[in-house]
């Protein structure tokens, strides 16, 4: 008899138990076996509602494409048994390049939220086990992502787009500081230009607006009930994100031989006259055009590759890098001036010298001081 004080077990627990049970059994179960020893089917008052209950779950297993097989005893109904074929269930073996690796290891990077991160790295963790990343990291050497963290606000908003939702939430303008509180359907949530946007209409402008995540205070709120609106087909991530940083520009930009590969894949080069390939300089550099719209968001980029990059112009731009140079080259020599004082080793002079993204000192060259 089911015991009339506990909770009943919901239809999707109910499944998960009976794939575990099917999954781990030795040979195969009975149906009397399942009815007393999977939880969720003792909740049946009746035989027959047991084998009603019992059928539709093999049915929305089967459904799901778990290979759930009959195995017959060959005597009584009742010793008739039920298992999962482990060969047809079981995933194929992961077979990942180390480039593929890096990737996703690289992606990985992205996500600090604590639970996601924690799943994340068991993930990685099991793919190495398996051998899938013995030389991953070689693949994605010096790289490292452009985006900063998401934010609480990531998760609501998602849930918020998924159920067709408007949110409310404190945001605090960039151009003015003011915090006020908005009102949006969300659209789409995207990453550009190192940061997270989330894409809406906002009711109280009554036009498309993005809203950098970063900016977002306290808590997201939803309100309302979900399909309260439709997401338009086509939504231009570039066009409104584009509109709102303000008009595009070209930087000319210097840059070393096999150095700051995300940089020549969104610029075009100047040509040799001879057809393919960049146009090398006298110091043995490339130079390439890239476009941007956010002058202080690609100084941070571009000083993030030391000496690898050289900014030609424009001058606004330039001298916005050699102003970061600088700073970094006074934290690093503070750094070591530290260090060295309270271990008793005579530490070099101030020197114009950055931290490259991987961690490396490197020289500041004459052409990016001007």
């Amino acid at each position: 008899m089911p015991d009339q004080t506990s909770q009943p077990v919901n239809p999707a627990t109910r499944l998960l138990n009976l794939v575990i049970a099917l999954v781990n059994t030795s040979v195969s179960m009975t149906k009397q076996q399942i009815r007393t020893s999977v939880a969720g089917y003792a909740d049946a008052p009746s035989p027959e509602a047991f084998e009603r209950m019992f059928e539709r779950d093999k049915d929305s297993l089967r459904d799901l494409g778990i290979p759930i097989v009959t195995v017959d005893a060959g005597g009584h109904s009742d010793d008739v048994g039920y298992r999962i074929d482990q060969d047809a269930y079981a995933l194929p073996a992961v077979d990942l390049t180390p480039a593929e690796f890096g990737v996703l290891s690289l992606a990985a990077q992205f996500w600090q939220d604590k639970t996601l991160r924690t799943d994340i790295s068991r993930a990685l963790t099991k793919l190495r086990a398996a051998g899938a990343g013995e030389i991953a990291n070689d693949a994605v050497a010096g790289l490292a992502p452009r985006v900063r963290a998401v934010g609480d606000a990531y998760g609501p908003l998602l849930d918020a787009i998924e159920a067709l939702r408007a949110v409310s939430f404190t945001y605090r303008a960039a151009s003015t500081g003011e915090v006020l509180t908005r009102t949006v359907e969300p659209w789409r949530i995207a990453a550009r230009r190192g940061g997270w946007y989330l894409l809406g209409f906002d009711r109280e402008r009554r036009a498309p607006r993005a809203y950098r995540l970063s900016r977002i205070e306290g808590r997201v709120r939803l309100l309302g009930r979900g399909g309260a609106f439709a997401i338009p087909e086509g939504v231009d991530v570039d066009a409104l994100l584009g509109a709102r940083a303000g008009s595009e520009h070209e930087a000319r930009l210097a840059i070393g031989p096999e150095r700051a590969e995300a940089l020549r894949a969104r610029g075009r080069s100047d040509g040799d006259g001879t057809g393919e390939g960049a146009g090398p300089r006298q110091d043995g550099r490339d130079v390439v055009h890239v476009a941007y719209t956010n002058a202080h968001t690609f100084a941070d980029e571009i000083a993030g590759y030391g000496d690898a990059v050289v900014v030609l112009s424009p001058p606004e731009l330039r001298d916005a890098v050699v102003r970061r140079l600088r700073a970094a080259a006074r934290l690093g020599s503070a750094v070591h001036l530290g260090a060295g004082a309270a271990a008793g080793v005579p530490t070099p002079s101030p020197t114009d010298r950055s931290t490259d993204r991987d961690g490396t000192s490197t020289t500041t060259t004459e052409e990016q001081r001007g």
